[in-house]
Parts: structure tokens; C-alpha cells; sequence
């Protein structure tokens, strides 16, 4: 089966579309990195891993991939520059492999045999949180599934106005009471509800303050522990959505909330306003947690699975 196969011309083309700005800025740099030279030597690596690094793909990911090639290299004695996005290409793809990132093809959850599938959504306030819940609801919709959302982000009026716009919007049902309740208490009668409807799926939106981690650990905590009063096992997802175009800072964000509670998937987004794509393999690889969704733009079909082999073949097309 072909790469692309169970990509859709569209969800490629749309794939290309949002990461156009990341593969220029790259691939421009990797191009004036081998202009004149006929082999990888010591000072191509060194303008590789400076490539690497402004890409925003990090530091210590960073240095692993060189000290792979390197590896490459003394073994095979002599590897040309025109060999060079080859080598990278497979690195940057067997990175992502050894880091959990499996490959998806379609928006699945699991079956739950006493109640729907849970997803605690988690995230700093301005990085795409609700906009995702309401694209992954429509996709999961989409793909047939029966869809309840809890508007559990009940700091900020705005988080559960836009939460309702977009259950509005995609059609699926909404269980809030408004600013200022009990974040659990929604979460519980979100799953109440869902168990109810017989929903396949229930996704939690939560506060994504970080000023305070010992109270943001706390409220978490309480909203886990009251979901699986209703659900056992739940939330079975607990999903960190991070802001693509703040690069490095995005990575910050992610080791903070894994202090916070125990992310199990990464969602991030805005990549198609940035050419801060890497970010996405050095998270991954920093942080051990499967990258499951990209956002690589503004329409409500604009949330992709991630697929590592049509991430990296995009980024080196």
C-alpha cells in the first residue's frame, strides 16, 4: 500500500498547505548547507545541527539525530551532501517510531464496555484548546461516532460560550452550568449524561491555568477521580493540546502539565501559521508521548491525524 493510500487528496494537499511555511524556512536552510560541498564532513554537521535547532526541533533531539548520522557516516565511510535529506528523512521518521508516534489513518476510539470513551482535554488558555474539541468532535462524528462534550472550563465565561457555539455547530450534545460551577461536577454529569445517551465518546474540556501547579494538579486529580466513579478506567485519554507556533515554549508547556497529571497524547496546532513545525518532532521525542492530531489550518476539517510517514514525507517534499 502506497504512503498515501489512506490519505484523501485533500487531506494531503492540506497536509502540504499547513506545513508549507515549516518546509520552506527548512529545506532553504538545508539547501545552503551542502551549496559547494560534495560530502558530509564535521562542518556540515555542524551547519545541520544549527538547521536543526532554528527549526525548533530542540536541543537534545537535536544532537541525537546528528550522533546518528555521524553514526552513518564513519560507518559507510564516505556519504555524499545529495544523499543528505535521505539519511535525515529516515532518522527524523525512525525517531518518531522509537518515541511512540504510531502511525494513525482515521479518527478511532476504542470501545469502553461500561461507558463511553473519555478524553480529558488539557491546555494553556489561547493555544487552540476549545477550537480542537470542536474540530475533533466533528470528526468523530464524521466517522460515526456518537459524541458528548463537558464544558468542565469554568473559569473564563468565554471557554463555555465557545464550547456551546461549536457543539452548536458540529451537532453533538453539551452538558455545562455555566462559569463559576464545579469543574468535576460537570465532568460528572458529563459522564452521567453520556452513559445515559449511550455515547461513544465524551470529551472534557478543562482550565488551562499554570500558575499555579499544585492547584491545577489538585482540580485535575478531583476531576479524574470523579470520572471514574462513573466510568471506570476513565478519562482514558488524557489529551495536552500545545500551540505549534510558540516552538520551544510549547515544549516548556508540556513538562509542566506532566507535572500536573499524566498526558498520554499530544494534539498541536497552528502549524500552518508558522514555520516552527520541528517542535513536533522534539516534543515527541522529548516527552515519550504519542503526537495523535496536527492542526494545519483554520477550517473545521483542518485537524489531521498524525501519521509520522506523511508528516516527514510533506516536510521533505
Amino acid at each position: 500500500m502506497g504512503i498515501f493510500d489512506f490519505f484523501s487528496k485533500d487531506k494531503k494537499e492540506s497536509l502540504d498547505k499547513g506545513l508549507e511555511k515549516t518546509k520552506k524556512s527548512f529545506l532553504s536552510k538545508l539547501t545552503r548547507t551542502v551549496v559547494g560541498k560534495s560530502r558530509v564532513d564535521d562542518e556540515v554537521l555542524d551547519e545541520l545541527e544549527e538547521v536543526l535547532i532554528t527549526s525548533d526541533v530542540g536541543v537534545e533531539t537535536t544532537l541525537k539525530i546528528i550522533e546518528r548520522i555521524e553514526a552513518r557516516v564513519a560507518k559507510d565511510k564516505y556519504v555524499g551532501t545529495d544523499e543528505l535529506n535521505g539519511i535525515l528523512k529516515q532518522e527524523i521518521a525512525a525517531l518518531l517510531e522509537e518515541n511512540n508516534t504510531n502511525d494513525l489513518k482515521d479518527f478511532v476510539t476504542p470501545s469502553v464496555d461500561d461507558g463511553p470513551y473519555v478524553i480529558m482535554v488539557v491546555g494553556v488558555n489561547g493555544v487552540g484548546k476549545t477550537t480542537t474539541i470542536g474540530k475533533l468532535s466533528h470528526q468523530l462524528k464524521s466517522a460515526g461516532k456518537n459524541v458528548v462534550l463537558g464544558a468542565a472550563d469554568t473559569f473564563r465565561a468565554a471557554a463555555v460560550d465557545q464550547l456551546i457555539i461549536w457543539s452548536e455547530r458540529v451537532g453533538v450534545p453539551i452538558v455545562q452550568q455555566g462559569m463559576g460551577a464545579d469543574p468535576a461536577s460537570v465532568a460528572f454529569d458529563t459522564l452521567q449524561s453520556a452513559k445515559a445517551q449511550g455515547a461513544d465518546v465524551a470529551i472534557i474540556d478543562t482550565a488551562g491555568r499554570l500558575h499555579n501547579k499544585v492547584n491545577l494538579m489538585n482540580e485535575l486529580t478531583k476531576i479524574k477521580n470523579v470520572m471514574g466513579k462513573i466510568v471506570p478506567g476513565a478519562p482514558h485519554e488524557i489529551l495536552l493540546v500545545l500551540d505549534g507556533s510558540t516552538g520551544q515554549n510549547a515544549f516548556e508547556q508540556a513538562k509542566q502539565f506532566s507535572l500536573a497529571t499524566e498526558i498520554n497524547a499530544l494534539a498541536i496546532t497552528k502549524l500552518d501559521g508558522t514555520a516552527k513545525g520541528g517542535v513536533v518532532i522534539g516534543i515527541s521525542d522529548q516527552m515519550k508521548v504519542p503526537v495523535k492530531y496536527i492542526g494545519v489550518g483554520e477550517g473545521i476539517e483542518d485537524l489531521q491525524v498524525f501519521n509520522k510517514t506523511a508528516f516527514v514525507d510533506s516536510l521533505f517534499d
